[in-house]
């Protein structure tokens, strides 16, 4: 039996009164207190400081506006949120389109002129302009893919569904659409590759002109597009084959029609048992960078901002929501992968660490990152409905 600590027990007790759906919120001061106790557990690197920005049930993905008056934030439940910014934490948090009945709104992501896409489940809807028309999203939401067009409904299942996306350099929209298995079934793979299930797919902004862009993709729950345009992408591997095989993933997709190896490969160069006397496709390619294995590495962005000391810039932050398939659990940090020349695959160390509690559990998990525009960075956490900030001052 595992034995929970104290704060973990505090902040269990805090999240399950909070988000459990038509039940009695705690009192926001209090849950404020709570996860500010497990935040002085968490350790960036000196002159860094991190603090509590804005409670939000479940959250999960980030989208920050350009215009600095919204920040969305999607779940992988059955609401999304709106934060209006403030000096150093949220003004105030709302949710979006609350009249609306969504499922798995986890996909939030801008265009360059501020049409927001916001990819459940099995549906897409285009907001435009959403940085000022959010309070009236349910009159101009706009829905692109109706349900059923975005995956076959025969494959709707809470597993692997958390969508993400991001709006190209090229304007169109790409969305990760995992599969919902361990190892997707030989009876599925055609299946899965005419529809881009296990895959990422794009598509102009209405919606039209879908392709399959990338393919051998268990489950990505992070794209990024870097300064070349190309795409960059995590992608959680496959369970139950041991504590440290096989390793997660940061891919990078420098064209279309790229194949990445699963489910031949159940992460980097290691074979699935399912699949190990199968030949796999020609011109598998393999991660630029190798995680520890089920660390879960989640959201991932590029950083541009100028806060942070010089060997940040241009490297990529990335959110490692923790293991549950491991005996010993790792992850839940934020981690810092530095880049190559030309951009070529480098090396991921922790950047802040400490909501790991070990065989005590987990005093946060951390999903996604994002850079808001004075350089400082934001942080998702699920477990505790809460988003961190990430700053910056040099002594």
């Amino acid at each position: 039996m595992i034995k929970l600590s104290p704060l973990a027990i505090i902040l269990l007790g805090a999240a399950m009164g909070a988000y459990a759906l038509g039940g009695r919120a705690p009192d926001a001061e209090a849950q404020r207190y709570d996860i500010e106790r497990a935040l002085s557990q968490v350790k960036p690197p000196e002159g860094f400081s991190i603090s509590l920005y804005a409670l939000a049930p479940n959250a999960r993905t980030l989208a920050v506006g350009r215009k600095g008056k919204a920040i969305f934030v999607g779940t992988d439940e059955k609401r999304a949120y709106v934060i209006t910014p403030g000096e150093g934490k949220a003004k105030s948090v709302d949710v979006l389109l609350p009249s609306a009945s969504l499922v798995m709104p986890h996909g939030v992501c801008l265009s360059e002129d501020g049409a927001l896409f916001l990819v459940e489940r099995n549906r897409v809807t285009r907001i435009d302009d959403a940085e000022n028309a959010w309070r009236d999203a349910a009159s101009v939401a706009k829905t692109i893919v109706k349900p059923g067009d975005l995956i076959p409904r025969s494959e709707e299942s809470r597993g692997h569904s958390a969508r993400v996306c991001k709006v190209g350099p090229d304007g169109r929209l790409y969305i990760a659409l995992g599969q919902p298995h361990n190892v997707t079934p030989r009876d599925r793979l055609a299946l899965y590759e005419k529809t881009g299930m296990g895959g990422i797919v794009r598509m102009n902004p209405d919606g039209s002109g879908r392709e399959v862009f990338a393919t051998g993709i268990r489950n990505s729950v992070g794209l990024a597009f870097d300064d070349r345009g190309r795409l960059w992408f995590t992608d959680n591997q496959v369970d139950s084959m041991g504590d440290d095989i096989p390793p997660g993933e940061i891919n990078r997709a420098d064209r279309p029609g790229l194949n990445f190896g699963f489910p031949w490969y159940g992460g980097g160069h290691v074979r699935t048992h399912e699949y190990a006397k199968d030949a796999p496709p020609e011109g598998v390619v393999f991660p630029q960078v190798e995680e520890v294995a089920h660390a879960a590495d989640l959201g991932l962005t590029f950083y541009h901002g100028a806060m942070f000391p010089e060997k940040y810039r241009g490297g990529i932050f990335s959110a490692q929501h923790g293991s549950w398939d491991r005996s010993v659990p790792v992850g839940a940090r934020v981690m810092f992968t530095t880049l190559g020349p030309n951009g070529e695959g480098g090396e991921s160390a922790p950047f802040a660490e400490g909501w790991n509690a070990g065989r005590g559990g987990y005093l946060g998990r951390p999903v996604d990152v994002a850079e808001l525009a004075d350089g400082s960075l934001l942080v998702t956490d699920d477990q505790n409905g809460a988003i961190y900030r990430i700053a910056y001052r040099a002594k």
